[in-house]
């Protein structure tokens, strides 16, 4: 064990003198895995019914609601930038790639997606408080690293690679899904294109290499554990739409997998 943490500090920073932060890191990383479980055992976006008891909760519609989820957590970025303009570049990278995944989503929110849905308002500010909280205090963490010894091997450069891949392969997907119902329709497709042929959710795929590019830019044990929670919640939301896919469809394909393309 001495040893295995030895090798892991060669990649990551020594994590700060805060029981905050070292809490919330905690905390973040089991919430994830917790909650990537329990998508695994029911997946709510497609098994929720009109039906069901939650209907009388406060909703709005999936757009304002993603707009809602996702604009605390780009404007941290944004404040981040002015706030802080004098750091290093691995900061200055950090800072710029949350600000500009955010973005991102945002624009195809209002530009790609196709949503006719609803959320409940308490999802939207569950959803917007976890963003806004691993972002600002990601931030806060490489902030304090600023004095600190940087760690003896250098991911930034992959990192900014992996981020690009992610965040570009996420987009392509998206835009394939945002092409897959004509005007008006309503029911469920098999996606086609891309990588869709070797796994039903690809852009997670993506979305999981672009946190992990975000991690190796920050090399923080909080920016790995965000990352370590995406990837658990990713997997378990990823199989149990592979699942529910598999009863819907009686010709869904038997090699498509949920994430990993021959693997998982």
């Amino acid at each position: 064990m001495i040893v295995f943490l030895s090798v892991l500090l060669n990649f990551l920073y020594q994590p700060p003198a805060s029981v905050l932060i070292n809490a919330i890191s905690a905390i973040s990383l089991l919430s994830s895995s917790n909650a990537g479980w329990m998508e695994a055992m029911q997946y709510s976006k497609l098994l929720r019914v009109d039906g069901d008891a939650t209907k009388e909760k406060p909703k709005v519609s999936v757009k304002l609601g993603m707009i809602g989820a996702y604009t605390p957590a780009f404007w941290a970025g944004i404040f981040s930038l002015l706030a802080f303009p004098v750091g290093d570049l691995r900061f200055a990278l950090l800072r710029a790639a949350i600000t500009v995944h955010f973005f991102k989503r945002l624009l195809e929110v209002l530009f790609v997606h196709k949503m006719s849905a609803m959320m409940e308002t308490e999802a939207m500010f569950v959803i917007s408080t976890s963003y806004f909280l691993s972002s600002a205090t990601m931030i806060y963490t490489q902030q304090l690293m600023l004095q600190l010894q940087e760690p003896y091997i250098d991911l930034k450069y992959i990192g900014v690679s992996l981020f690009l891949v992610g965040i570009g392969g996420n987009f392509y997907h998206h835009f394939l899904l945002s092409k897959l119902r004509s005007k008006g329709e309503k029911h469920y497709k098999i996606p086609q294109g891309g990588l869709f042929s070797q796994v039903i959710w690809p852009h997670y795929l993506f979305e999981i290499i672009g946190f992990w590019g975000i991690s190796c830019i920050s090399q923080t044990v909080f920016s790995v554990c965000v990352s370590l929670g995406t990837t658990f919640y990713l997997m378990g939301r990823s199989y149990a739409t592979r699942r529910w896919y598999q009863s819907k469809f009686e010709d869904f394909p038997k090699d498509v997998k949920a994430l990993i393309p021959y693997i998982f």
